[in-house]
């Protein structure tokens, strides 16, 4: 991801964090918040509960790919609204074990839901 459509600073995202739209899902918890700026940012983050460092990068890459191919692209539901969202994403344990088909199709929820569209 480029780095303007990175969140950067802990401030950044504990407000994204703390933001009123929310998804929980089996490989994946997303946050998210109305954005001051005129693109879309995506913050990621992995549990700690995912012992092993070389897991956490791993999980760490299938989230942000994830999350360039179905946040930030061109026809996601976040910017069809007309509102820029800053997104926290935090993987969870099983994003190791789920099939990466399976892990952009739950993204794509969370994209529905944190949109707040109707699929």
């Amino acid at each position: 991801m480029k780095r303007r459509a990175r969140l950067r600073g802990r401030s950044e995202f504990a407000s994204a964090i703390n933001g009123r739209r929310f998804h929980q899902g089996r490989a994946l918890v997303g946050f998210a918040v109305p954005a001051a700026g005129d693109e879309d940012r995506i913050g990621v983050t992995v549990s700690r509960q995912i012992k092993n460092a070389t897991d956490r990068n791993r999980a760490r890459r299938r989230l942000r790919e994830v999350a360039r191919t179905e946040l930030l692209a061109e026809d996601s539901p976040l910017r069809q609204g007309g509102i820029r969202y800053d997104v926290v994403l935090i993987a969870r344990p099983p994003i190791l074990d789920v099939p990466f088909a399976e892990l952009r199709a739950e993204a794509s929820q969370a994209v529905v839901r944190l949109a707040n569209t109707k699929p």
